[in-house]
């Protein structure tokens, strides 16, 4: 059976897209489109690692990774964090608050293949 991925993203088409692309490299991909309970999605699916989009409704990316960080449990669960607006002060904030690695939208798909079987150690 292939690593586990949670996608927390809420626009469709982008969810559709990474769902694609890592179903085809053997991955199982659980997705969750709301930040307000991101944190229940990650205790019930148990990633291997973890793609993050930043800006969702009910909490915003950054408040879920602090919150991962901060937990015993989750504290060391590989995170990509994803952003639409690909400034500076996103990045400085992901890597702040412990995100593994940052990409800006749009991205390629082997793009973001390579970065997660990166983060999952294969």
């Amino acid at each position: 059976m292939g690593k586990r991925v949670l996608l927390v993203e809420d626009e469709p088409n982008i969810i559709e897209a990474i769902r694609f692309i890592l179903s085809r490299d053997g991955w199982r991909v659980d997705t969750h489109s709301d930040g307000a309970t991101a944190l229940e999605a990650v205790a019930r699916a148990r990633p291997d690692v973890m793609v993050l989009d930043v800006m969702l409704p009910g909490k915003s990316g950054f408040d879920i990774l602090r919150e991962l960080r901060a937990d015993e449990a989750t504290r060391s669960l590989p995170v990509l964090m994803l952003t639409a607006k690909g400034q500076g002060k996103d990045r400085e904030l992901a890597l702040q608050f412990g995100a593994n690695r940052f990409m800006t939208k749009p991205f390629s798909n082997d793009e973001v293949l390579d970065c997660l079987r990166e983060l999952a150690g294969e």
